[in-house]
C-alpha cells in the first residue's frame, strides 16, 4: 500500500484549509485492508479526491487528515466497505462513491448500510445516490414508476434489474421492453427484417442492461421462448399485459395518444416503468410529449410514484454530470428570458 499522496485531490483542487482533525482508523486484517483500499490504493484516491481530505495507509490503519464532517464521513465508509470485504464480497469505485453520496446527502452523518440494492442472479447492484435508492424502494412497492432526469443517472438500467429480479423470483412471467422508435418515425412496417432486427437499434440500451444483470445465455434463451419480448410502441395497441414487467423507456418521444394507449395496457398482476428526459424531446416541433402530460394528470394518485433525477445523480463519471449541468443552466436561462418577454 503506498503512503501519502501529497495536499491536491486528482482533480488538481487544493484541500480546504480549515482546522484539520487527525482520525486514525485501525483494522484488524491486513489482507482484507489491502483489498479494501484497491490497487496502489485507488480507492483511497478517491476517498481523497470526494471528500477533500489527505489520506494514507500505514501497516493496519489508515490516517486521515481534514475537516472533522469529511474524516468522520470517511471513516464511515470505509469501515462498511471492509465489513463486505470480510465477507467475501468484492468493492468497486462505484461502492466508495455511493456510500459517500449517500453520507452527504444526510447532512455529513456517519452513513448507515442503507444503500437499497437489487439482487439478480448475476450481481448484486447497490444504489449509488440517494436518489437511486428511492427510485428502487418506490420499484419494490408500487406498480406504476415514472422515473424521470438525464441520461447516465441509472433510471433505465435500475428498472431492467429489478425487472430481471422479479423474473427470476417467479414474481411476474416475463419481461416486456419498449421504446418510441421515434428516429424511424414509428414507420417500422418500412425497414428491412423481422420485428427484432428492427427494433435492435432503438432498444440497445434496453439489451446492454439486461446481458449486464443476467446470464447471456438465460437473455437469449428466454427472447426466443418469448419470456423475454421486445414490443415496440407502435405494436402495442390492443394488447392487455397481465404477469409481466413492462418498461417503457425513452417516454418523453411519445405522443398524448400513445402514452395513453401505453398506459391502459396495464394488466393484473404486472408492473409498469417509465424512464425518461423531459428536456430531451425529439418529438416535431409542436407536437406535446406524453410523457410530461401524464406525470402532469397523474400526480397524487394512489398506486403511482415519480421518481426525479438530477445533474447531481449522473453516476457514469463527473465530466459527464459537468456536461449536464451546462445544458441545464442555458436551458433554465431560456425559461427565464421566455417569462420575461
Amino acid at each position: 500500500m503506498n503512503g501519502y499522496r501529497g495536499a491536491a485531490t486528482s482533480n488538481g483542487k487544493a484541500k480546504a484549509s480549515h482546522p484539520k482533525k487527525r482520525l486514525v482508523v485501525p483494522f484488524e486484517n491486513n489482507r482484507y485492508l489491502a483489498e479494501l483500499l484497491g490497487e496502489y490504493d485507488s480507492h483511497l484516491a478517491l476517498i481523497e479526491d470526494r471528500l477533500g481530505i489527505e489520506a494514507h495507509a500505514h501497516g493496519n490503519v489508515v490516517i486521515l487528515t481534514g475537516s472533522e464532517a469529511a474524516c468522520e464521513l470517511a471513516r464511515g465508509v470505509l469501515e462498511q466497505l471492509y465489513t463486505r470485504v470480510a465477507r467475501g464480497e468484492q468493492v468497486a469505485p462505484g461502492d466508495f462513491d455511493g456510500l459517500i453520496r449517500h453520507g452527504r446527502f444526510s447532512d455529513g452523518q456517519k452513513p448507515t448500510d442503507g444503500q437499497a440494492q437489487i439482487a439478480t442472479r448475476r450481481r448484486i447492484i447497490k444504489a449509488r445516490t440517494p436518489a437511486q435508492s428511492t427510485y428502487i424502494r418506490s420499484l419494490e412497492r408500487t406498480d406504476l414508476v415514472f422515473g424521470l432526469g438525464p441520461a447516465g443517472t441509472g433510471k433505465t438500467y435500475l428498472a431492467v434489474a429489478y425487472a430481471a429480479h422479479c423474473l427470476e423470483r417467479g414474481m411476474v412471467e416475463r419481461i416486456i421492453l419498449s421504446r418510441p422508435a421515434v428516429e424511424a418515425g414509428e414507420r417500422l412496417g418500412f425497414l428491412p427484417g423481422d420485428m427484432r432486427e428492427k427494433v435492435d437499434p432503438y432498444l440497445r440500451p434496453l439489451y446492454d442492461a439486461l446481458y449486464d444483470v443476467l446470464p447471456p445465455e438465460k437473455v437469449e434463451r428466454d427472447m426466443e421462448t418469448g419470456t423475454i419480448e421486445i414490443a415496440p410502441l407502435a405494436f402495442m395497441r390492443g394488447r392487455t399485459l397481465a404477469n409481466a414487467y413492462i418498461i417503457l423507456d425513452e417516454a418523453q418521444n411519445t405522443t398524448s395518444m400513445q402514452m395513453k394507449m401505453f398506459l391502459t395496457r396495464l394488466g393484473e398482476n404486472s408492473k409498469m416503468v417509465i424512464t425518461g428526459d423531459p428536456s430531451q424531446i425529439d418529438l416535431p416541433p409542436g407536437q406535446k410529449s406524453g410523457l410530461d402530460e401524464a406525470v402532469r394528470l397523474l400526480a397524487g394518485i394512489e398506486g403511482i410514484e415519480v421518481v426525479r433525477f438530477s445533474s447531481s445523480d449522473v453516476v457514469r463519471r463527473d465530466l459527464v454530470a459537468r456536461i449536464v449541468e451546462a445544458y441545464d443552466r442555458d436551458q433554465a436561462l431560456d425559461a427565464q428570458h421566455e417569462r420575461h418577454e
